[in-house]
């Protein structure tokens, strides 16, 4: 496992993953994170992260510019820079970009590993696949 302490932009796992990018700062193959992993990520106008659930992760989504049309189950708010959605374990959420300029959000989630699926796309089922038309 590493041991690296501080972690640069240059050294974040970077993922390209559905119409955007993750940069991974912190998660357990980049540091020695048992509790906690952090997603610095970058939505492009229209994209996002359609719903979904982590059934055994606890997560923060944290706007750092722009704003993103933040579900947390049926209840959707437009999030701006300096506000937060928390979503509990095993509820499903969604991240949308509906402006015309990048939107950067931290997602902090805990614990940084889990047993199961990290992540469990519900985007085609009901009431997920109509809730946004």
């Amino acid at each position: 496992m590493p041991q690296n302490r501080f972690i640069t932009t240059a050294e974040a796992l970077k993922e390209d993953y559905k119409g955007r990018t993750n940069y991974w700062l912190s998660r357990p193959e980049i540091c020695e994170a048992k509790d906690l992993q952090l997603c610095r990520a970058v939505l492009p106008a229209g994209e996002g992260h359609n719903f979904h659930t982590h059934p055994e992760l606890e997560e923060i989504i944290y706007v750092l510019e722009g704003e993103v049309e933040q579900w947390v189950e049926r209840e959707k708010r437009i999030l701006k820079p300096g506000e937060v959605a928390h979503i509990p374990k095993g509820i499903v959420h969604a991240t949308f970009n509906p402006s015309g300029q990048d939107a950067v959000i931290l997602a902090i989630l805990s614990p940084a590993a889990a047993q199961g699926p990290f992540l469990v796309d519900v985007s085609g089922e009901e009431p997920w696949k109509s809730l946004r038309k």
